[in-house]
């Protein structure tokens, strides 16, 4: 026995969903990710939900480098940046951060590829750099204030503090994160929960990069221009 035609609620699930929208009964369960049907993959939302907190991040930032753009001519008969600042120490610690930039990124590699040792490398390469910034950064510090020109002396020196000081507590926190995610791999593997921080890692470290170029060039380069 035949039959002509199958009967409507039968129909084959291209028929009833022939632009994959993920609406038929044969796909909407097996639609998985983004452009299927299904919602976007945990690694796609992490790094979104990332990105906001970076731009959020970024205009922080924005408000101290307006807030120092203000202030920077309001030395209160007190030094001024030209006499300050030491380019060399200042192109050094720059160097050395975006050699950082370079060694997470293959850290980053290394971890999507599940190459244990190539990442521990990277990342304690990673590490060494940003804490040799760092030491400088507070060497700068130290010789300013001995100099009589901490933050308290004018409002170029509060603005300059602030500014800086808060791109150095960005670094010393990337520093610990970093450290924490050496240990998470050594303990736990490269699992998909890891592999998505290890790439918030990547993103944060990257930014930090970006605004450091930013600070160098309105903060030192004009400021040792002027």
């Amino acid at each position: 026995m035949t039959s002509a035609a199958l009967p409507l609620d039968r129909a084959p699930a291209r028929e009833v969903d022939p632009h994959r929208v993920g609406h038929g009964r044969a796909t909407s369960s097996r639609a998985s990710g983004h452009g299927s049907g299904g919602p976007a993959s945990k690694r796609t939302i992490v790094g979104y939900g990332f990105w906001i907190f970076l731009l959020s991040d970024i205009v922080m930032f924005a408000a101290l480098f307006a807030a120092y753009a203000v202030l920077a001519g309001s030395t209160a008969g007190g030094p001024r940046g030209a006499e300050l600042f030491d380019l060399t120490n200042t192109v050094i610690e720059t160097g050395f951060l975006l050699a950082s930039s370079f060694t997470c990124g293959l850290a980053t590699l290394a971890a999507e590829r599940r190459h244990a040792l190539p990442f521990h490398l990277a990342m304690a390469a990673t590490f060494a750099l940003g804490a040799a910034f760092l030491l400088l950064e507070m060497h700068e510090f130290s010789d300013l204030v001995a100099q009589g020109a901490g933050p308290t002396r004018s409002a170029f020196l509060s603005a300059f503090f602030t500014l800086v000081g808060c791109h150095g507590l960005h670094v010393t926190a990337g520093l610990l994160w970093l450290l924490t995610m050496m240990a998470q791999v050594l303990a736990k593997g490269f699992r998909p929960d890891i592999q998505r921080r290890i790439l918030c890692f990547g993103l944060f470290w990257h930014a930090l990069d970006i605004i450091w170029v930013a600070v160098f060039t309105v903060v030192y380069l004009l400021g040792s221009a002027v």
